[in-house]
């Protein structure tokens, strides 16, 4: 874990940045909510008309490639193209200089693509929520991800990956299996478990 010394601003908001198992995310941690119920992932500027903080982030680099939303932290994900050192600085002082006027209730106005949350949902699908809650999902909320259930038919699961984990190599192949096994044990023994396309 990489941690920065933390800033305070106006109303004594504090900031830390830590590390993530991919070496292409970061957490940055306030003890401010950020997104007070849920979370959202966006992939380019133009989705952030509904959150300036998430765009002024953005804006700081054409190498940032996603921006994800959870509780009190934001993890920004680049393509491993610049110096973390630099761009860290810059996402910092972005987010200070926006969290001020930031809504963590915020809406989104107009439904993301990739956001499966408002989905038909099923009780093998709620099943397996509740199973991940209690398992997989805290991890992933820790290392500055998550995942969303995209769909369940004929024994197959397909899942999307958040934030930290939408670009990490282990959560690519490791986690997913992980995740498969963990199913197979407590739900169904021949469940398959995969990526939704464009997810990784």
């Amino acid at each position: 874990m990489k941690s920065i010394d933390c800033k305070e601003i106006g109303m004594d908001v504090r900031l830390m940045v830590q590390g993530t198992p991919n070496p292409n995310a970061f957490k940055f941690v306030l003890n401010v909510p950020v997104k007070s119920e849920g979370n959202v992932t966006y992939k380019t500027p133009e989705e952030c008309m509904d959150n300036p903080l998430a765009k002024a982030v953005f804006e700081i680099s054409g190498h940032i490639r996603e921006v994800y939303f959870f509780d009190n932290y934001v993890t920004v994900t680049q393509d491993g193209l610049e110096d973390w050192e630099a761009l860290e600085e810059k996402i910092k002082i972005a987010i200070l200089a926006k969290i001020n006027n930031h809504d963590p209730n915020f809406k989104i106005a107009v439904p993301k693509k990739d956001d499966y949350s408002q989905i038909l949902r099923t009780p093998e699908m709620d099943r397996i929520d509740a199973i991940l809650n209690d398992t997989v999902r805290p991890a992933l909320q820790m290392d500055g991800g998550d995942l969303q259930l995209v769909s369940y038919k004929d024994n197959v699961l397909t899942v999307f990956y958040q934030g930290a984990c939408g670009s990490c190599p282990s959560a690519s192949m490791g986690t997913l299996m992980a995740i498969e096994n963990l199913l197979r044990n407590e739900f169904n023994p021949e469940i398959v478990v995969q990526l939704k396309e464009g997810s990784y």
